[in-house]
């Protein structure tokens, strides 16, 4: 099935679209970028290296902007579905959710208006178990913005590996956050993976703070390639 891939960067959209990719062909990745950096429905931070990591998977990546207001993004959304499966024929649309009902609803929604295939790999899935598959197949996911309690600026720019998500796991159960993120907690942009053909490395970037929000603002990422 020809599918197109809601895509932020960050770890989930990342990792459904590989693995919607392992049954079918993922022919674009769709990128939704809002005005409103507290969209209810769209990832706002890291998308400085969505062109570099859409080279880096060898997909051709569509960018559509909304002004991120509650409920009137939805038609924006579906504009750019449809525009995506009249031009690229695509038969179906692989997001990212988790858990949000208020996110798969209302692309549920849409898609079934459209006639188009939902394709939701991660939903409720058992979040520590699918952290740790992310790893264990080569993502290297970065946080870029902070915004829970037991999660300070420190973490900006850590990967999620096997030390630092056990820190993580602890920090959850503590403080009581979402482990993946669901509510907007951190969010974080993927650097490499088993079907990236090189690794993306931040050079330059610094700290922004904004209303109990920190987020890294990437000034300048390279490309490094892998070791064969």
């Amino acid at each position: 099935m020809r599918l197109g891939a809601l895509f932020t960067g960050g770890k989930d959209s990342t990792y459904s679209a590989f693995l919607a990719g392992k049954d079918n062909e993922v022919v674009c990745l769709m990128n939704m970028y809002s005005e409103n950096k507290d969209s209810y429905m769209f990832h706002t931070v890291g998308d400085k290296l969505l062109e570099m990591q859409a080279d880096a998977l060898s997909i051709p990546l569509e960018r559509y902007k909304t002004k991120g207001i509650k409920e009137e993004e939805l038609f924006d959304l579906r504009h750019f579905i449809l525009d995506i499966k009249e031009r690229y024929g695509i038969e179906g649309v692989v997001s990212g959710a988790l858990a949000s009902e208020y996110q798969y609803n209302r692309i549920n929604a849409i898609l079934k208006d459209l006639k188009l295939a939902s394709i939701t790999p991660l939903w409720h899935v058992d979040i520590e178990k699918y952290l740790n598959d992310l790893i264990k197949n080569g993502f290297h996911a970065m946080i870029v913005s902070v915004s829970a309690d037991g999660l300070d600026e420190n973490w900006l720019g850590k990967e999620i590996n096997r030390e630092e998500l056990a820190n993580l796991i602890d920090l959850s159960r503590k403080y009581r956050f979402n482990l993946g993120f669901e509510g907007g907690e951190a969010e974080t942009a993927v650097l490499d993976g088993p079907n990236f053909k090189y690794r993306i490395k931040i050079e330059k970037s610094s700290i922004v703070r904004d209303e109990g929000k920190a987020y890294l603002n990437i000034e300048k990422a390279v490309k490094v390639e892998k070791e064969s």
